[in-house]
């Protein structure tokens, strides 16, 4: 089976290359610990490596065998704008990285459908003034989940998309967006995405929902990754560990791997440690 690959090297390197093409992945974590900065740093270098294999070779090494690039790579927003999430990004990365990661993404802000019928003035998430025929377009109202939906069925296709965030959907529950609706999407999407061949990953703040709606959005996802914080002494580690993943659980389980110690630094989220069982 092909894989696409995270750009996380040695968190790649662990699982085989990245992940099962095909596959959609629930990035979850506590504020801080990791999960957003993991999608960056996917979004980044898998960008990079389209348009600056130099720059890609330098800071993630060579792709395994077997691993193949997406054709193209999508940041998805419900909330933000492109210029709003390149600054947040650089908070945490290089600007040089990100600057070169960022110009092989295309992004796609889908606040307009998402706050369409809410009380924030339209002026505060529409950059540009509309046209007569695009104005008319609004009177269908679509809806943020068919606009999500129409946007993937045209670009998914052998490509990583990523979700920024999946908790903009989940921590609505007006009846636009009622918490069945998110379920369907979730298996929907599973479904749909094996035809495109991609990679779909979506973070999650892990916070926003009960464990029982957890669960249920773990069960329509190929693979859930969690990013957490542990306290020893005098120190406080980022973890992450591997929950579920068809195709990427059972290799780690191999190696007895059971966490990941990671970190961030100016190329973004990395693996500092690998916990095993002793």
């Amino acid at each position: 089976m092909a894989r696409l690959p995270f750009g996380v090297s040695r968190f790649d390197g662990q699982i085989g290359g990245g992940a099962p093409s095909g596959s959609v992945v629930l990035l979850a974590g506590s504020a801080g610990a990791g999960a957003r900065e993991f999608l960056y740093t996917s979004t980044v270098f898998n960008g990079m490596l389209k348009d600056d294999p130099e720059l890609f070779d330098l800071h993630y090494g060579d792709l395994d065998p077997g691993v193949e690039p997406p054709d193209e790579v999508h940041y998805v927003s419900f909330s933000a704008s492109r210029g709003d999430v390149s600054r947040e990004i650089t908070f945490s990365m290089d600007n040089e990285i990100v600057a070169s990661g960022l110009s092989g993404v295309t992004f796609a802000d889908l606040s307009a459908e998402y706050f369409q019928l809410s009380p924030v003035p339209r002026e505060w998430y529409v950059d540009e003034p509309r046209s007569l025929s695009e104005l008319g377009e609004t009177t269908d109202r679509r809806s943020v989940i068919q606009a999500f939906a129409d946007y993937l069925d045209e670009h998914a296709a052998d490509s990583l998309v990523v979700v920024d965030s999946l908790t903009d959907l989940v921590g609505d529950q007006q009846r636009e967006r009622p918490w069945a609706d998110v379920v369907y999407l979730l298996k929907g999407l599973r479904k749909a995405t094996r035809e495109w061949d991609g990679l779909v990953l979506l973070h999650l703040s892990r916070d926003a929902i009960t464990e029982t709606e957890f669960g249920e959005l773990m069960a329509c996802v190929d693979g859930t990754v969690q990013f957490g914080w542990e306290t020893g002494g005098n120190e406080r580690v980022r973890t992450m560990f591997v929950q579920e993943f068809r195709g990427v659980l059972s290799q780690l389980e191999e190696e007895d791997i059971v966490r990941f110690e990671t970190e961030i630094h100016e190329a973004g989220f990395d693996v500092s440690n690998v916990r095993k069982i002793r």
